[in-house]
């Protein structure tokens, strides 16, 4: 027991460095890609339907060989989880072309308290005012050190509020259905990555079309070297990144995954701000500062809240040696008045 005891932080806290590290990574890479200075791929849409592609491509090596098995998942399950996911890629990339910079990541910051009230009231879980304390200082540290100009329209705002709320929707959904039905993260994954891939790859060249005006199939034709290097090393990330969300969202949950998560927007900071001379002010810092103070809050909050459930008796749950007792002696005086 006590070395099942040891295992488990040390795979936990794996899995949050894979997941920091990988979105992190893909961001940089995406960045590369994506900006002018870069490759000018303008196609983020498609570009995740060739991640859930590779991730798929993975998925069905790993179940061929028996590295892992393959669980039941009802196809009505995979095929809602699926539309809600494209929602939220397709509703986050709307939402960015149509508001300013700081509206969305106002919309980001608000999936914290909508996952709080969704799992309220889809599983009716309750959050100690610590853990509540600690999420208000995380939006504030995050929202200081990343919102600047605030400009909305109508279309914006319902992209934004569609993306909020499957976005969310997806993330408890994870979790939902690993425990519903006793599927590991990367099982689950492998059967909703091939949905979503075909799904992303038919629709996406039309939504990119959409937000950029350009056609994939004319940037294909004059494709560098660089830019197929760096696709390749994005779905690469991106397979590791998509395991390791699962994973979090499994063993934790999506709320810890929204307030940890946004570790790694201290980092694509820090870095842009080493790696692409990105401006870094007073308030980045402080608002820096002030997010992982608050992640650290968090953590503690979970950890108190873990520990107050332990100690509290489980009477309803099972029964204590007084009640055996009184059960036994009821059973023994019922068998002498049947003798009798």
């Amino acid at each position: 027991m006590e070395s099942e005891k040891k295992v488990s932080p040390v795979s936990d806290v794996g899995a949050w460095a894979m997941n920091v590290i990988s979105s992190v990574g893909i961001i940089m890479a995406n960045k590369q890609l994506m900006s002018s200075n870069g490759y000018s791929f303008s196609f983020a849409t498609t570009l995740t339907g060739f991640h859930f592609a590779v991730t798929a491509l993975v998925g069905f090596v790993s179940n061929s060989t028996g590295y892992t098995a393959s669980k039941h998942v009802p196809l009505w399950e995979l095929l809602w989880f699926s539309i809600v996911a494209n929602m939220s890629i397709t509703g986050m990339n709307l939402s960015l072309m149509l508001n300013s910079v700081g509206f969305y990541q106002i919309s980001k910051l608000s999936m914290i308290p909508v996952v709080c009230v969704m799992e309220w009231i889809i599983h009716s879980k309750r959050y100690s005012k610590e853990v509540k304390v600690a999420v208000v200082v995380v939006v504030i540290g995050v929202g200081v050190c990343t919102v600047t100009d605030v400009k909305v329209n109508a279309k914006g705002f319902i992209c934004a509020c569609v993306a909020v709320l499957a976005t969310s929707l997806q993330q408890i959904s994870i979790g939902s259905l690993q425990k519903k039905y006793s599927v590991g993260a990367f099982e689950l994954l492998s059967k909703t990555a091939p949905i979503q891939a075909l799904s992303l790859l038919v629709f996406g060249p039309f939504i990119d079309y959409y937000l950029s005006g350009n056609l994939i199939s004319n940037y294909m034709k004059t494709i560098s070297t660089g830019a197929i290097i760096f696709i390749l090393i994005s779905c690469s990330l991106a397979v590791f990144c998509n395991i390791s969300q699962y994973l979090c969202i499994g063993r934790f949950s999506a709320v810890s995954f929204q307030v940890l998560g946004h570790m790694k927007t201290v980092c694509v900071l820090t870095l842009g701000w080493l790696l692409f001379d990105s401006e870094l002010t007073f308030k980045n810092i402080l608002g820096m500062l002030v997010a992982v103070a608050g992640m650290v809050i968090y953590s503690w909050a979970v950890e108190v809240e873990k520990a107050s459930s332990k100690s509290v008796p489980h009477s309803k749950h099972s029964l204590t040696e007084e009640e055996l007792n009184l059960l036994k002696d009821g059973v023994e005086k019922a068998e002498l008045g049947e003798s009798k």
